[in-house]
């Protein structure tokens, strides 16, 4: 399988996967450099992948990099999550949080139902990559993340702080109070509910150096004067 280590310098961090006769997916365009015998290619996806990249913004068209030598993915001031896929489960990941994973990891399509999707303002079709096999798994995160189990249980979060659930939680967007007065006084807005039996993993606090560049790109947007 191949090998995959954060690495980190300067504030920034990277991912280093090191390959000896193995293959590796990574994300479009995660490329930074690679070294030795090494070839590159884009499987070619299926009918359905190239529906759903009509309506999603999640990449389907992944690269696989395979054979011996190493390869260096593009740095950030975020961070990256290792975790590892066993045999029989199977994840969700959040859109836009995969990085890179082992080839021996299927990737495929999960889609959210319609109403969920609405109120999460993702328009009506709110496409996710899905994970199942045996093997590792890089993903892009905003901040250290620690994973919860529920048994028949429920976990409710203020915004999309879940990044990854298994296959036996269900999530849904809903009004945090039943009642509308209730709403409308907690100053609470829309909650993510996710219910049921598995695994989830939490991201609620950013590392600073990528909340300031956030902050900075909004004012940006917004026309302030960060100075």
């Amino acid at each position: 399988m191949a090998t995959f280590k954060v690495e980190h310098s300067e504030g920034m961090r990277w991912v280093k996967v090191a390959l000896e006769g193995d293959d590796v997916r990574t994300e479009r365009g995660a490329l930074n450099h690679m070294h030795g015998a090494i070839t590159m290619d884009v499987p070619w996806p299926t009918l359905k992948a190239w529906w759903v990249s009509l309506f999603s913004d999640e990449s389907l068209l992944r690269p696989r990099y395979s054979g011996t030598g190493s390869v260096y993915l593009d740095s950030s001031l975020g961070g990256y999550h290792l975790m590892k896929v066993a045999p029989g489960e199977r994840w969700v990941l959040d859109t836009r949080c995969f990085w890179a994973s082992d080839g021996k990891v299927k990737l495929s399509v999960h889609r959210e139902r319609m109403l969920t999707a609405f109120r999460a303002g993702e328009g009506l079709f709110w496409y996710k990559t899905a994970l199942k096999g045996n093997g590792q798994v890089v993903l892009s995160v905003d901040g250290p993340v620690h994973e919860v189990e529920l048994e028949n249980d429920r976990l409710v979060t203020d915004g999309p702080f879940v990044i990854a659930r298994t296959q036996g939680i269900s999530m849904r967007v809903k009004r945090p109070a039943k009642s509308f007065v209730s709403y409308w006084l907690s100053g609470q807005k829309l909650a993510y509910v996710y219910e049921g039996t598995g695994k989830l993993l939490l991201c609620t606090v950013p590392y600073w150096r990528a909340r300031m560049q956030k902050e900075r790109a909004r004012m940006a947007a917004g026309g302030w004067d960060s100075e």
